[in-house]
């Protein structure tokens, strides 16, 4: 990852400290994540933004699409607005219709193409997209904001500034397909592609110009309603505006079965997160970007607003933990001495909650995107180089990498009812991931293995009985029930943070963590569990519009800007 000699002495984080589930569940967006990596590639590409179709009525009723253009491919968000019955409105997964639906196309559509794609992208799963599409979305209207944001601009006033912070978005999307589903285009289409490499890249693209399409249109409703005297947004107003986001269970596998791919996210922020502890001496400038971001930090958890009583217990003790690094600094004005950073993360062990360190992980990267930002070039993995077993492995050294990597399964008793009380299955409906009582609720017998404590800690049992000397490959042609586990644990020899270090069917399993784990790789903000399995989030909210990509400052909107002083 081109380590200078200051790199090399960096030293991260151990897996049994990081990959435990309160830890990852207490993540924040970062430098590395998602948004921020995929705009600064657009800025620094010089892509080119226009919106070459434009037929809404006056009911928000057509089609329009959002063009981008870079050094070398286009790509073309095609957006569908209804005029959906309010009571149909729902942001559930078995929803059949939806105030927008999208379609994020490989080129620019012809006429032909844009009427496949409004016979079949209103339908969303019950109709079909070609090769030609890269991905598949909805949203839905956040009524209460829509209306008056609508009737403010109608009148030619500006929207309530509390209103537009305090909700975040006009639309938030319910779900975006990728990767081959429903015919969209598979990955291996665009890998190649610079901009694609990294993870996620077109559903972020999508996104991006969705919230494009959602201030457009609001704002050319207000034009149709309230005529010469309508206005739009004010552009810092505007910018307050993200895309919300409504995510349940079905995500929350992705990380048990994407297990390379986890671990060079991980390796990634670990990695930063090391170099910049080595750091030996800090300017005035980067310890003034910290302070300035620590203050966007404090104001970002003023404004976050849950109702889920774990999330509460999350946010008051983040406002806790931000107070006491600020009155840290103040009483310590000559802390900048011989690598400060390491010494300031080492008192945030002992002082702070695991939100609080972990937000202050996020802060301490903000001054050194020279140290960082290049690490995004290396968080995707090649998963299909990682699926084959090596046979001629002998048992004693997959002994060996089980008591480095997986001695924590046996601090589990997987024989207790509570340490089994849950079981992973898909939906014969949807086809979605799902959560089952083992107990209490029939289905079992269709258990996903994503047991992952539980089947390593079987698999320990199994090898007890055999030599030292034995090949994997005999044991694996006598138990063949094992196999699966046993490709997890070779890969873990090679990715470390390969494996999340928690029971994933115990009765007191979180799966917002998981949930809130990937999204803060996203570049999510604001997350709002309204259960124990799903959660809204926001997404761009703060981030310049496409017109504004090359004027504005580069990455400094990732946390509310501080106010003018008057």
């Amino acid at each position: 990852m081109g380590a200078t000699p200051q790199q090399t002495t960096a030293r991260c984080r151990s897996p049994d400290t990081v990959m435990r589930l309160a830890r990852l569940g207490s993540f924040h967006q970062c430098r590395l994540s998602f948004m921020r990596t995929l705009l600064r590639r657009l800025r620094e590409e010089h892509w080119q933004f226009d919106r070459p179709l434009w037929e809404i009525d006056d009911r928000g009723v057509g089609r329009a699409v959002y063009r981008a253009k870079g050094p070398r491919h286009c790509y073309s968000l095609v957006a569908f607005s209804h005029d959906l019955d309010p009571a149909l409105r729902s942001d559930r997964v078995i929803a059949t219709a939806w105030d927008a639906t999208f379609a994020l196309f490989d080129g620019e559509p012809d006429d032909a193409d844009l009427e496949r794609l409004a016979a079949n992208v209103p339908k969303q799963e019950a109709g079909r997209i070609s090769d030609r599409e890269l991905s598949l979305s909805r949203a839905n209207r956040s009524v209460r904001l829509w209306e008056h944001v609508l009737e403010r601009l109608a009148e030619g006033r500006q929207p309530d500034a509390q209103q537009v912070t305090a909700v975040g978005y006009l639309m938030r999307t319910t779900a975006v397909y990728g990767c081959g589903k429903f015919g969209a285009a598979d990955r291996e289409k665009y890998i190649d592609r610079i901009l694609m490499r990294g993870p996620f890249r077109i559903e972020m693209l999508s996104v991006y110009l969705t919230r494009a399409f959602t201030l457009d249109l609001v704002e050319h409703l207000a034009r149709l309603r309230g005529g010469e005297r309508a206005t739009v947004i004010e552009p810092r107003l505007r910018r307050r505006f993200g895309v919300g986001n409504s995510t349940g269970l079905g995500m929350a596998p992705f990380l048990i079965n994407h297990p390379a791919l986890l671990d060079a996210w991980i390796q990634a922020r670990e990695t930063a997160l090391a170099r910049v502890r080595a750091i030996d001496k800090v300017s005035p400038e980067q310890l003034q970007a910290f302070r300035k971001s620590l203050q966007q930090a404090r104001l970002n958890v003023r404004q976050w607003r849950t109702e889920h009583p774990i999330q509460i217990e999350k946010i008051d003790a983040l406002r806790a933990d931000l107070a006491t690094i600020d009155a840290w600094l103040e009483a310590h004005p000559a802390w900048p001495g011989i690598r400060p950073w390491d010494y300031l993360y080492q008192w945030a062990e002992g002082a702070l909650s695991l939100e609080g360190q972990e937000q202050l992980v996020s802060l301490m990267l903000e001054p050194h995107g020279d140290q960082v930002d290049a690490l995004a070039d290396h968080m995707d993995a090649d998963e299909a180089a990682e699926f084959a077993i090596d046979g001629t492995m002998r048992i004693g050294e997959l002994n060996a990498i089980l008591q480095n990597h997986y001695a924590w399964v046996t601090q589990t008793d997987y024989s207790a009812p509570q340490s089994m009380a849950r079981f992973w299955y898909v939906s014969e409906e949807k086809l979605e991931p799902r959560l089952g009582e083992r107990y209490r609720e029939p289905g079992a017998e269709y258990e996903q293995p994503l047991a992952v404590g539980r089947d390593a800690a079987a698999v320990i049992d199994a090898l007890a009985q055999w030599a030292a000397d034995t090949r994997v490959a005999d044991f694996l042609l006598a138990c063949p029930q094992h196999r699966h586990i046993l490709r997890r644990v070779q890969m873990t020899a090679r990715h470390p943070y390969a494996e999340i270090r928690d029971n994933l069917i115990d009765q007191q399993l979180l799966p917002i963590d998981l949930l809130r784990c990937k999204l803060s790789f996203f570049g999510a903000t604001r997350f709002d569990p309204r259960s124990d399995r799903w959660i809204r989030i926001c997404m761009y909210q703060g981030a310049p519009f496409p017109h504004e990509l090359q004027d504005l400052a580069e990455d400094d909107w990732s946390l509310p800007a501080l106010e003018p002083a008057p």
